[in-house]
Formats: structure tokens, sequence, C-alpha cells
């Protein structure tokens, strides 16, 4: 029951942020419900039959959170914890991350109740492909763009892309992002979100005057997202000095060979357990480190009103989403932490799963140059819109994300409502 508490928690986070910013901009209620409310929940049951023979059912949920802006785009994850509010929170949270960005896309999510890890690679493939038959007439280019999260990647991309492309008779690339090369996948995808963080990241230091080449990091998780933005940041001289992942937390003050863990990271079955030059910490010490920058980038509320003011750290960067809960907002304000939101800090992946599926809807493969060098672009923008809005209206940072989301998908549903409200011509 308690899993069951917490995994509520960010859909609670989302709406407690929302309503603020609601309020700031004097949202009519209609509107309001509307954008809190998803357009579509899906739940789907069905059966595969697992090497062993047996046949095992399984539950799978699709949310469409609204697509005002454009085709609903947003993972799939397979995990166990997976139930309809963590997916209805996320949903939201792409809506958000687009509109900030200024990516024409709406928000959508979607999970299976599975653990990965106990799975076959034929399993794996029979439960994505079931998955997708069922909400054939949901995905589509133009629709609905699935992409990897938590326990898939580009495998099962590829699969999805290959069954609706058989149920539809045609080869569809552009119906999901995150597909290896072969498939029609981008370069620079892999790393998008953790280069997304870095760059915010160098942006944020930026904006306290703090130089890079003298400032100190320690990041939470060390899956794709954190130990891409390991390296980048690494790369651009600061000092990491502290590290974790499910099995372990590292910390060394002189800062940690990056280049060096990722390699025994890889060689050590994905597990950074036993690394050597460090010292291991209590997972939870990790978070409360004196850094410039503390970047958390494992899962939801890590940060919450309990340890929020033990906080030290000058700068949160959200490379997860939603690591810090909505009751922990107004202590590190007050204790002048500066906190990037999720929604513009992890907003590289949704970024580059748009060029992603650009080059496929255009038949073009761009080059990593051009796709990074835009993903900078827009997220600066970002950065900067966020900032300036920010001291418009005095709010934090994240208020005035969710205000300048809330603004654009608002505006656009209500010119949408108004056309459909419209009576049509008569014909003499």
């Amino acid at each position: 029951m308690s899993t069951q508490l917490i995994k509520q928690n960010p859909f609670q986070s989302m709406i407690d942020r929302f309503n603020i910013a609601a309020d700031i901009l004097n949202l009519d209620e209609s509107i309001r419900q509307k954008l809190q409310r998803p357009e579509k929940q899906i739940v789907v049951n069905f059966s595969i039959t697992l090497d062993n023979g047996k046949e095992q059912n399984f539950e799978g949920y699709r949310v469409i959170h609204n697509t005002a802006l454009g085709p609903s785009k947003g993972g799939i994850r397979y995990d166990n914890a997976v139930n309809l509010d963590e997916v209805k929170a996320l949903a939201a949270w792409m809506t958000w991350k687009s509109a900030v960005t200024g990516i024409p896309f709406g928000g959508a999510k979607g999970g299976i109740i599975c653990d990965p890890r106990t799975l076959s690679k034929s399993e794996l493939e029979k439960i994505t492909r079931a998955y997708t038959k069922a909400l054939a007439d949901i995905f589509g280019p133009e629709k609905d763009v699935p992409a990897p999260d938590m326990g898939t990647g580009p495998d099962e991309m590829g699969w999805l892309m290959d069954e609706f492309s058989l149920v539809h008779g045609k080869t569809i690339h552009a119906v999901v992002t995150g597909k290896h090369l072969h498939s029609g996948g981008s370069l620079g995808r892999v790393e998008a979100t953790g280069r997304g963080v870095s760059i915010i990241t160098l942006l944020a230091l930026q904006k306290l005057k703090l130089r890079p080449a003298r400032s100190t990091v320690a990041i939470q998780g060390f899956g794709n997202v954190g130990l891409h933005s390991a390296l980048f940041l690494f790369e651009k001289g600061l000092k990491v000095v502290a590290v974790s992942d499910v099995s372990e937390a590292f910390y060394n003050p002189e800062g940690l060979n990056i280049p060096e863990l990722i390699l025994y990271y890889n060689l050590n079955n994905k597990s950074i357990k036993g690394y050597p030059n460090s010292v291991a910490i209590k997972h939870e010490d990790l978070l409360l480190l004196d850094v410039d920058v503390l970047i958390p980038a494992a899962k939801e509320d890590v940060i919450t009103q309990k340890n929020a003011n033990e906080i030290r750290a000058k700068i949160i960067v959200e490379g997860a989403n939603g690591p810090v809960s909505s009751d922990a907002d107004q202590i590190l304000h007050h204790n002048n932490v500066l906190v990037v939101p999720d929604i513009l800090a992890n907003a590289g992946g949704v970024t580059v799963s748009y060029f992603e599926w650009l080059q496929n809807s255009l038949l073009e493969s761009w080059r990593i140059h051009q796709i990074n060098t835009r993903l900078e672009d827009i997220l600066e923008k970002g950065f900067e819109t966020v900032f300036r809005i920010a001291a418009k209206h005095n709010v934090t940072p994240r208020i005035a994300a969710y205000i300048i989301a809330l603004q654009k998908v608002a505006d656009t549903q209500s010119v949408k409502e108004v056309a459909l409200a419209e009576p049509k011509f008569k014909q003499n």
C-alpha cells in the first residue's frame, strides 16, 4: 500500500504546481479542468506464451494527456510498479515539456506492469508486439508517437515499429522514436537527455556567475541520463565528486575520473559497485553534499520537506522526472537554492526525439553536429524564456516554466475550441 501512495505523489506534485501557475494566469475554470485531466486513458490486457510454454496475462496503459500543440509524444516504461496515476503524471509532464521548449508535440506516456529483468528477449518482443497490436489505432506519426523509457530501449522501439507497420501494411518509421540507427533512429538520441542536462547546468552556473572549472557536482543515478550528464560535465571541466546507482554511492572530493568509471561500469555488468579510487557513502548522504550542483537523475520524490532543509547545493538540475516533490519547493526557494525544473532540464530527450520524427517524416538523415547545435539552440532559448518569465512574475523557474507551458497550451486549446464551435456556412 505504501508504494502505491508514494507513486501517487508525482501526480499531486504536478497538480500543486499547475494550480499556482493557473492562479497567476487567471485561467478559466473549464480550461483549467480540461488541462488537468488526460484526453484519453487506455488500459489494455493481453496474454503471451512464455518460453516455458505457460500463458501469462499482462496489463498495459497509454495515457494521452493533451494534443493541442500536435501529436502526443511520450515514453513507454516496463516496470512492476507502473500504475495509472504515475503514467498520468508523466503524460502531463510531457505536455509541459514540449510546450516549454516550443516543440510541436502534445504529451503522452505508456507502461506495462512487468519486470523486464526476469523476461527473455523473445518474451519482451512478444509483450511489445501484443501491446502495439492492442494500441494500433491509438499510435501513429500524426496521432501518438511513443519512445523508450525505464526498462525499454531501441530493441522495443524497433519491434513496436515493425508490428505497427505489419498492422498497417507498410513501413512507418515515424510512428516511434528512440530506434536503432538501422531502423531509422537518429544520431545523438541515446545521449540526448544527458547532453541537455549538461547544457542546462552550464547555463545555470553562468546565471550564478560560477566558473565551470571551479565548480563541483554530485549526480544521483548512473543510468543513461546520469552517466551522460557526468561525462559531458567532466569534459567541460567540472569536478564530479559523487555519483550513485542502485548498488552504491561514491564520493571523492578530488573528483572522479568519469571516462574510467564508465569503462568500469560497462565491464562490471552495468554497475558501479566496487569501484576503487573513491569512498562509499550512504545513498541519502549524496543529496546532502556541499557541492555547487546537485543532479538528481534517478527517480521521483527524493527531495521532500524531510530533507530539503539539509540540501547544501547552490543549484539543483532535475535530470529525473519529479525528483523534488512540491512540498519541498518553498523550503528550497527560501534557502536560495536555484532549482532548474525537470520540464526544462531534461527536455533534451524529447527534443532529439522530435528531430528523429522529423527526419523520418522528411526521409532525411542529419549529421550529429547539426543535431547538437539545434538541441543547444532550443534549450538555450527555453532557459532564457523561463528566467525572463520568473523575473517578470517574481516566481521560481519551476512556476515560470509552468506559466509558459499552460499559457501556450491553453491559448491553442481555446483557438481550436472556437473553431469547432463556429457554425458552418450553409450552402445556397
